[in-house]
């Protein structure tokens, strides 16, 4: 009813103009990872089973490092524990941003991506619960189908959305870095086994010095930082604590305010320049080394019929879904919340379904929650099959939204007699113009015109 969303808050809707240009620069870098991580992930299934596939596996078990400081570790270890912690610097980068000066300082512009992620990390749980115990399973994998993969939604996003409002890419970015911040606090509190308590303190005592000079003495040159940044890595490593954990912690630390000598924020500028090898490095030879699992009949069988890989597949697909979605109902209903005008809740549900696509961080957990190599096995065919089932299913429904929004476009921008004005603008017939009111969905919006009608191809650029 009108009168129950006054005073509430338009979540994403007109962005300001700074906000606008750091949401489209991480879209444009987070949508061509996406592309890379998804070559990254079809190179390894396909390696995994060909002949080569012993080839693969050996690959992955080459270990190097300095064993006299405990890091004589294998390939895949070193891209799981370091290469993992540059993309959680990014997502600790972007959260401290969105906290301090963007859309997440408001505590109403908040509510519905933070509920939704909430809802969308606890409603998959419950589902694995159900169905893995249920089939006389344990709970070992509950938070194996909880993480969001960006990357790989913003690229499924960018490749069928080409009319969709930029608003939604703005939801589901703001999404996954909640969504990300659940993940390694899951990762440092459930996957840590034993503390070394000297290493820890060493790790905080570093994370200070790191926090002094850059904040306090704002301290400039890489040269400084990238040593520290590799001794807290280290010191983290050694503590027990998963080593992605020092990446979120110091992307958190960067300074937000304005540096008044170079008039740029140190926390964004950062993240551009180390965004680029995050997306289109470090995660895809992760998922190079995570997703070589061989399928077969058998393989695909386990993950249907047994019960922890078939709770990991169902909490994907399904859980995520009814989470997000839900959970964003939830806001909208009971807090002051609510969503853009260029939205409707067809494309909501869209953007829930792509959150089921849980490909890194859900490899990730299951390595951790199962240490046996043929559990492994199960698990990474389940977060496939899951992920794929989600990304199939939003795609559908994102392309029968994206003919709807083409539609509107290119009506409202017909321009039969080539006068310049949009023959929508010129049709003397009252009728049209009250139609010219009216969203997708029938309903006139506050600004008297269609809802999404002015997302054209350019709307990609939030």
């Amino acid at each position: 009813m009108p009168g129950r969303s006054r005073g509430k808050r338009i979540v994403l809707g007109h962005l300001p103009l700074p906000e606008r240009r750091f949401v489209a620069d991480a879209l444009r870098t987070e949508t061509v990872g996406g592309v890379v991580l998804l070559a990254a992930a079809v190179i390894a299934l396909v390696w995994a089973n060909t002949p080569w596939k012993e080839t693969y596996e050996a690959v992955r078990d080459v270990h190097f490092g300095i064993a006299a400081l405990g890091l004589d570790l294998s390939v895949a270890h070193w891209t799981s524990d370091g290469l993992l912690a540059i993309f959680f610097f990014v997502a600790g980068a972007e959260l401290k941003r969105e906290l301090v000066i963007g859309e997440l300082r408001h505590p109403g512009t908040a509510a519905l991506p933070v509920l939704a992620a909430i809802s969308g990390m606890a409603i998959p749980t419950l589902v694995y619960g159900l169905v893995a115990t249920g089939m006389g399973g344990t709970w070992n994998g509950w938070a194996v189908p909880m993480a969001t993969d960006v990357a790989f939604a913003l690229g499924v996003l960018a490749v069928i959305g080409t009319h969709l409002p930029s608003a939604l890419r703005a939801f589901l970015l703001t999404l996954a870095v909640v969504d990300d911040l659940g993940a390694i606090v899951v990762i440092a509190v459930f996957y840590t086994s034993t503390i070394n308590l000297a290493a820890l303190i060493g790790a905080v005592l570093g994370l200070g010095l790191f926090f002094h000079l850059h904040d306090r003495r704002q301290v400039h040159g890489w040269y400084w930082y990238l040593p520290l940044a590799l001794v807290i890595w280290g010191l983290t490593h050694a503590s027990g604590v998963h080593a992605t954990v020092a990446g979120v912690a110091m992307g958190l630390l960067l300074r937000v305010a304005e540096d008044g000598e170079r008039g740029r924020r140190p926390a964004e500028w950062i993240a551009h320049l180390v965004r680029p090898v995050s997306a289109g490095v470090a995660v895809p030879l992760f998922a190079l080394l995570a997703a070589g699992v061989s399928v077969s009949g058998d393989s695909l069988g386990n993950v249907l019929t047994e019960p922890e890989p078939l709770g990991v597949a169902l909490g994907l697909a399904v859980g995520k879904v009814l989470g997000v979605f839900g959970g964003s109902f939830l806001a909208v209903r009971f807090t002051r919340a609510r969503l853009s005008r260029d939205l409707a809740w067809a494309d909501l549900l869209a953007v829930s379904m792509l959150a089921g696509i849980g490909f890194t961080v859900s490899l990730l957990i299951g390595e951790l929650a199962y240490p046996d190599p043929a559990d492994q096995e199960q698990i990474k065919a389940a977060v496939l099959l899951g992920s794929l089932a989600s990304a199939l299913l939003a795609c559908l429904l994102l392309r029968l939204r994206n003919n709807r929004y083409r539609r509107l476009y290119e009506e409202e921008n017909r321009d039969e007699n080539a006068d310049g004005i949009p023959d929508i603008h010129q049709r003397p017939d009252p009728a049209s113009s009250r139609d010219r009111g009216r969203s997708p969905d029938g309903n006139r919006d506050r600004r008297g015109r269609r809802r999404g009608g002015s997302a054209g191809p350019g709307a990609s650029e939030n």
